[in-house]
């Protein structure tokens, strides 16, 4: 029995005929209706690669604005092909983005870079300096929510960075950035007496 393409065919036509309304007008509903049609098939994908749903529903999301701007500059002849090729490239790129951040990650603990301080030799206050804990607990009410809770729970409850960064749901070099901005910030208003 030959195989019948009338159907495929018939379909590339639909398609087609959307892209071509989306040339004309611009209006982002044709390819949002060509998006649609085809969104299980974007989803699969990214959840081949990527391996995870979340990631994959993000993904497809991305995938559809990423569709728009390349759809300006491309003229496509089978928006199905198109679009598989399209998120495949979207999801190696996202696999080598995050490999590439691993090795960073990697480097940075190969080249020493410590995810924990030296609580006596780093603590933003030196207490033989005659600063009351008054003033110490008036300025860190002062500081950023974010600063506050990694200075509490690095200082106070004696949590490493990835303990912090875990608890706060945020990366560690972000807790290691609040805490550089919190202790700077602790300096300034203890030396400025403005407690």
């Amino acid at each position: 029995m030959p195989l019948d393409i009338s159907g495929i065919e018939k379909n590339n036509i639909a398609d087609l005929s959307l892209l071509d309304k989306y040339r004309a007008s611009g209006d982002i509903k044709f390819p949002g209706i060509l998006f649609e049609k085809y969104m299980h098939l974007v989803y699969g994908v990214c959840l081949k690669y990527l391996k995870d749903r979340e990631e994959a529903q993000d993904a497809v999301m991305s995938i559809f604005e990423k569709l728009v701007v390349e759809l300006e500059k491309h003229r496509v002849e089978n928006f199905k092909s198109w679009l598989y090729v399209l998120t495949k490239n979207y999801c190696l790129m996202r696999l080598r983005t995050a490999v590439k951040e691993r090795k960073k990650e990697a480097g940075f603990i190969k080249d020493n870079i410590p995810f924990m301080e030296n609580i006596y030799e780093l603590h933003p206050i030196d207490r033989e300096n005659g600063i009351s804990d008054k003033a110490l607990e008036d300025c860190i009410k002062k500081l950023k929510q974010e600063q506050l809770k990694c200075i509490m729970l690095f200082y106070y409850e004696n949590k490493c960075y990835r303990e912090i960064a875990d608890k706060l749901k945020i990366d560690e070099l972000k807790v290691k950035s609040h805490l550089q901005n919190a202790k700077r910030n602790l300096k300034i208003c203890l030396e400025s007496g403005d407690e």
